[in-house]
């Protein structure tokens, strides 16, 4: 049986400032936009912050209402990509098979090193210490045989929290699970679960799956069904990778990732930074099934409803978060109408093709170099095909649009 960590760094656009700024440290930090800013919406939040209620996709004035003290900042995305590096650098001294999922969480697997890094609580604790010591920064992390029991009990006992699924405890783990901690179950399956009293995970345990079918949908239920058994795949969350969304299979042309904001962004850092979140869930969905594309969309829907769609295809395929960031970045910059209200971004891949080998290229030093890393990758997993080894890097191409 596997060993996974899932470690989540706290508060992390906040708690980087308050690193860089020792005056902030113990003060409530709202990143995101200034309070005058029209529009503008929290990216991020630190605890001190969020006990007055406020929170990530808030709108700015708002939170400037909820916490007049705050020490309010616009974010500074190239420096938080800097301390990201950083940290899965750090994860990678502890294992080689680090699989990152967003610029400020990462799946690291420990299978088969407790020789070195003793039981999993263990190996936590000294990945906890190593990013304390090293970043400045402090991490929760969840701990389980599978990475979908980890990634939802890092989230357990933030901040700087740790949690331990015991092995084969991963059924009892869901059964005790509040419905809404079931990571992949988004707004509309939480509406569902209301509607039907289901309120822990053992709720959904108890119904067989032809019960779930019809109120869920067949592709939804199974999810339900599998993850109430600590079954659960490697299943995004609704708000980033879709509804249940999967990974994608062979059998899907494309994939997308929207975000409905609850607030009309005017600050455009804070759309470059959700565009960021939806490529990030995209590349890991692109890995997980397997597949490449050559062609990147995007779609903005702007406050009066009106919208702008874009689609670019190339002759090489994506290779990875900064050429796909770089991609959507570059179709955003030249498509968004500046000073207009967006209440709706999405990126997504299309002419989803299997990942074989490409034929014809030509690649660049730094494209060789990515493509060799790929291919080590790839016999890595041919041999070990429990490492599940993706590539980890953070780093990201500076946030300009490409040539």
């Amino acid at each position: 049986m596997g060993c996974h960590l899932h470690a989540d760094i706290d508060a992390f656009y906040a708690s980087v400032e308050q690193l860089d700024d020792p005056s902030l440290r113990g003060r409530p930090v709202i990143v995101g936009g200034l309070p005058g800013d029209r529009r503008s919406v929290v990216s991020a939040a630190s605890y001190e912050a969020r006990r007055f209620g406020v929170r990530s996709a808030m709108p700015v004035a708002q939170a400037a209402r909820l916490c007049p003290g705050g020490a309010f900042l616009r974010g500074r995305m190239a420096r938080y990509r800097e301390k990201s590096e950083e940290i899965m650098a750090i994860f990678a001294e502890l294992s080689p098979c680090v699989r990152q999922i967003s610029i400020d969480e990462a799946f690291i697997d420990i299978s088969g090193m407790e020789g070195l890094l003793g039981p999993p609580a263990e190996a936590a604790k000294k990945a906890k210490a190593l990013v304390a010591e090293k970043s400045g920064l402090t991490v929760s992390i969840g701990a389980a045989a599978t990475r979908y029991a980890a990634k939802i009990a890092s989230g357990l006992s933030k901040p700087d929290g740790l949690f331990a699924v015991p092995a084969g405890g991963e059924e009892a783990f869901m059964r005790a699970l509040p419905a809404g901690k079931i990571w992949g179950a988004g707004p509309a399956t939480q509406a569902l679960f209301r509607k039907h009293g289901i309120k822990t995970g053992d709720d959904i345990f108890r119904l067989p799956l032809e019960a779930l079918a019809p109120i869920f949908g067949k592709a939804r239920a199974l999810f339900l069904f599998r993850a109430a058994r600590g079954e659960g795949g490697p299943f995004g969350e609704g708000g980033a990778f879709g509804e249940g969304g999967a990974p994608a299979k062979g059998g899907s042309r494309s994939i997308s990732s929207e975000r409905t904001f609850a607030f009309d962004l005017r600050d455009e850092f804070a759309m470059e930074s959700a565009l960021l979140d939806m490529c990030e869930s995209l590349i890991w969905r692109l890995m997980e099934g397997g597949m490449q594309s050559r062609a990147v969309s995007l779609k903005i829907r702007y406050a009066d409803f009106s919208a702008d769609i874009a689609r670019e295809s190339r002759e090489a395929a994506v290779s990875g978060l900064s050429d796909l960031y770089g991609r959507a970045l570059a179709l955003f910059r030249r498509k968004y109408r500046k000073g207009m209200g967006v209440r709706l971004l999405g990126a997504g891949l299309a002419g989803l093709e299997s990942g074989a080998e490409r034929q014809g290229e030509l690649f660049g030093e730094a494209e060789e170099r990515d493509r060799r890393l790929e291919k080590a990758i790839l016999g890595i997993n041919r041999k070990f095909p429990e490492a599940a080894l993706r590539r980890g890097r953070s780093w990201l191409a500076e946030k300009r649009a490409p040539p």
